[in-house]
């Protein structure tokens, strides 16, 4: 008894409160799919998406520029925190000495 007591102590201690979303917040959005086509590098979340409005009991509305807007669960989503990222190319000549 006295275990069980302390093990449900130390779970609780670590459990994390319920993600609060706020509307206009930028968030990332898992995608369970991909465990199907393994990639040990590829991202498993995509977007970033728009938060749009936050509804009772986690779930939360979000859109992007190119999609309608949908329902998700908090469960899935995680803030972005990252900014624009511009993708530029370099081209390296090599040339024979």
């Amino acid at each position: 008894m006295l275990y069980k007591e302390r093990t449900k102590r130390l779970y609780d201690t670590q459990l994390r409160g319920p993600k609060e979303f706020q509307v206009g917040d930028r968030v990332l959005l898992f995608n369970a799919r991909l465990k199907l086509f393994p990639g040990k590098l590829r991202s498993r979340c995509s977007g970033p998406f728009m938060v749009t409005q936050v509804f009772p009991h986690g779930v939360v509305e979000i859109s992007n520029a190119q999609t309608k807007s949908f329902k998700v669960n908090g469960h899935l989503l995680k803030l972005y925190l990252g900014g624009v990222v511009e993708r530029t190319k370099l081209l390296i000549k090599l040339e024979d000495p």
